[in-house]
This record gives structure tokens, sequence and C-alpha cells, in this order.
């Protein structure tokens, strides 16, 4: 007790005299000032979101209202046609602009049938939906009333360093308007729901909760440099490590859905591997840093800026870019159209390969999809031999390679091996081409195709009443 006593004085002296000496410099506050600051100005802009979920099924015991038998026996009174289900959830949210758009986490809302948010000063309102993007978990919605709403900014989240204070403000547990700090203890971490998506997290010990979802992660500037989206916890609750959206990304999926309804988002159609130290040392690297081209799409940007199969791209723009992880993410937070350099090591040699960003709504792998879903076929580009056999000139015409038997195209009477040549008039020569055209048609029109039957090689016109 007597060493505590005499400690306690002088670490008192030692904080007093380190003050003095300028360590808070004239005109900074300290670090609890900052924080009650920050609060202030952030806690109006927060909301409180309460989500419902209504479904309905149908009564099973229906089939035996009107059986005599059955109601002697077990006296049933009249019955619903059916049951209602309903479900409550809370979440958080904030405006990000003084015309009521609120941002938040897609779990949040997700399913949801109605949407209210209660705001600081007790005022509630309904909301409308206005898009999401369940890759990012993001989706923004807006209040209906008219009027002038507290908003919060968006800082730069690159500029953000590992270490740093950081306020988070939300609703854990439905306890409104909770403040807590803490750090970013991280940066960049991936994978942490799903390999696939382009998150991208922040990881702060900041408390975060349920409830707390959706909610800002703000720097000492009252900016709000991320969305407190996930925890990592073995008990449900707070363990200290929680993760956050970053505010650049958030930004630009915000901004594209109030303008677009939708995300768009950059792509270049290369297929990409993560350099290790070993492929670094064969291709003479002294650090694995960047990532190496293993494909490129055909008529892809990447294609047509000239990048080659081996090339390592280890800038996008002026960022240096650490794995193909990071390069998705960067490519895809670049809007369409828009040109960019890559720093590419090519055979020894340093080398600049401008790239025009091309829509990811033009990707095989997405026009594969929206194929499949429009005309319930696979498709693949004709071969060589094939377009020979058939007198059809190179670079035109798709195989279906794959059929669902209740699809437009089988309904249609067309089969496997079949050969599309044109839709509508216009030449098939591959399948951007293809679902382009098709993502201009209204569902339900009739479109119609030149095909090659297979079995035969002769020509015909078939009309398919597209999905």
């Amino acid at each position: 007790m007597h060493r505590i006593g005499l400690i306690l004085p002088f670490l008192g002296l030692l904080v007093t005299g380190i003050w003095a000496n300028g360590v808070l410099a004239k005109g900074e506050e300290d670090l609890t000032n900052a924080i009650r600051r920050v609060a202030k100005g952030a806690i109006p802009a927060v909301v409180h979101i309460d989500v419902i979920h209504r479904t309905s099924y149908p009564n099973p015991w229906l089939p035996f209202k009107n059986d005599p038998f059955f109601r002697f026996f077990f006296d049933i009174p009249d019955l619903p046609e059916r049951f209602e289900r309903v479900m409550k959830g809370i979440g958080t949210g904030f405006l990000i602009d003084e015309r009521g758009h609120i941002i938040t986490n897609y779990h949040v809302i997700a399913g949801a049938t109605e949407i209210e948010v209660l705001l600081a000063d007790e005022r509630r309102f309904s909301v409308t939906f206005v898009g999401a993007e369940p890759k990012t978990d993001l989706a923004v919605l807006r209040i209906k009333e008219g009027g002038k709403f507290p908003y919060l900014t968006f800082g730069d989240s690159d500029g953000v360093e590992v270490g740093e204070w950081v306020v988070a403000v939300g609703h854990p547990r439905g306890l409104d308007h909770t403040v807590t700090q803490g750090i970013i203890s991280a940066k960049h971490r991936r994978g942490i729901l799903d390999p696939n998506s382009y998150q991208d997290f922040l990881q702060t010990d900041a408390a975060i909760n349920p409830g707390n979802s959706g909610g800002p992660l703000l720097n000492l500037k009252g900016e709000v440099i991320g969305i407190n989206t996930a925890i990592v916890s073995q008990s449900g609750g707070y363990e200290g490590i929680g993760f956050a959206i970053p505010s650049n990304m958030a930004s630009y999926v915000a901004n594209q859905l109030i303008k677009n309804g939708k995300v768009v988002r950059g792509w270049i159609g290369a297929t990409l591997q993560d350099l290790s130290p070993e492929l670094a040392k064969r291709f003479g690297l002294k650090e694995a840093f960047g990532c190496i081209v293993t494909g490129v799409e055909e008529e892809s940007p990447a294609q047509k800026s000239g990048l080659k199969k081996g090339d390592i791209i280890q800038s996008l723009g002026e960022k240096r870019v650490k794995n193909s992880s990071e390069l998705k993410s960067l490519v895809a937070l670049i809007e369409p159209g828009k040109t960019t350099n890559l720093l590419v090591w090519r055979d020894g040699n340093l080398i600049t390969v401008p790239v025009q960003v091309g829509s990811q709504d033009h990707s095989v792998e997405n026009c594969l999809a929206l194929l499949r879903s429009k005309l319930g076929a696979d498709l693949r580009p004709i071969k060589p031999e094939e377009g020979k056999n058939h007198g059809i000139f190179k670079g035109t015409g798709l195989v279906i390679c794959s059929l669902d038997p209740k699809g437009p195209f089988a309904l249609a009477g067309l089969e496997i091996g079949d050969i599309l040549l044109e839709v509508n008039g216009t030449q098939i020569k591959s399948i951007s081409d293809l679902a382009s055209i098709l993502n201009q048609m209204p569902q339900g029109t009739i479109a119609t195709f030149l095909a090659v039957d297979h079995r035969t090689g002769k020509k015909g016109y078939v009309q398919v009443r597209i999905y």
C-alpha cells in the first residue's frame, strides 16, 4: 500500500509535467473532450431502425373445415384461411444527406415488409427502400416525409491508420444512441463473411454488439470512416473484435444506389492469382507484391489493353496492389468507361498498361447468368471446326451446351448443339453481345433467333418468349 501511495502522486506529477511540456499542443483538445464532441455531433443523425417481417401461410386444418366427421370429434371452430407470423428486428443507420437518405447494412432490412426509423429527437418516420447491394451488405433507405434532416459526412477510409482512435454510435440490444470508443486494430480484413464478396473490412476494438449493425464508425473529426457490420464472438456479444465497411466503399455504393437504383461496378476481365514468395523469385521480383494474370477474357478491357497471361500487376493508378482480392476491390470502385494505368512486371521489365475499365454487367460470368435466367440455357462460343463444318464465318455464333427442359429455348424446340447466329436481325458475335441485346428487352417479349439445326445443318428462324 505504501508503494502504491507513493507511485500515484508521482504519476500525477509526471502526467502534469508531460502536458505542461507540450505533448498536448496549444489549441488541441484531450481525448475526453474529442469523444464528447464527436458523440454530440453524430447522435442527431444516427437512427434506430425498426424492422417488421410479416409472412402468412395456409391453415393446415383448412381442408377439414367442412368435414362433419372431423368437426364432430374435434369440435373445431370456424377456421381462418391463413395464419400470419410477425417477426421484429432492430438495427442502426445514419442519415447521409439532408433529403433523408439513410445508409445501413443490407442484413438489417433484408426481407422486411415494414421499416420505420426513430431519430434522436423522438420523431418516427416510415421509409422507402431505395436499393441494396448484398455483396457489400449495404442498403439505402429514404424517409418518406420531406424536410431537412441532420446528416453525417464520409471521411477518407484509405487515410485511416492502425492505432487511430474511433467512436462507434448505435443501438446495441435496443439501447438507443449508445456511444463506445476504441482504435483501428487492423485494415483490409477480407473473407470474414463471404470470400466472394467485395468486403474489405476495417477491424476495431470499439464495443459493437447486436443492434449496432449499420451504425457509423467515426474518426475524431466526426467523419464517418466505416459502417459497423460484424463481430467475431463465441458468446454472441462484444469480445473486442469488430468489423466495419470502409467509408470509401460505402460512399461509392450509396451514391450508385441513389443515382441508379443499383451498383455499376468496374471490370477488366482478367483472371488473377496471388503472388507467392516462390513465384516472385521465379519471375525475378524481390518481394511478393502484386498478382499474376492467369487468363484474359475474350473481348474484355484486359484483352483490348494488351494484358497477357503471366503479367504481374503491381499497381493500379497510384495505389500499390498487394494481392488479387485488393485489385478486384479497387477495380470495382472505378466508374466504367474511365481509363486507369496498370503498372505491370513483364519479362523482367516494368511497363505501364492503360486500360479502359468496363462494366461488370458485361463480364462473361454475369452474362452467362443473365442468359441462363432469360433463355433457360447455357451457351458457349462456336469452335473453329464447328463453324467450318456449317459454313459459318469466324467470330460469329453461339452453341447451346445445356438446356432447362422447361425453359424458353426448350419450349421453342431448340436443342443442345444448335447454333445461334442472329437475334432480331443482329449478328451474335459473343456472349456479351447477346446478353446486352436481351437485357434491353422487357420480360415476355418475343425474340426471333436465326439458328442452325445441329442434326441437319439447315438454318431457320425460331421465335422465343424471353423470361
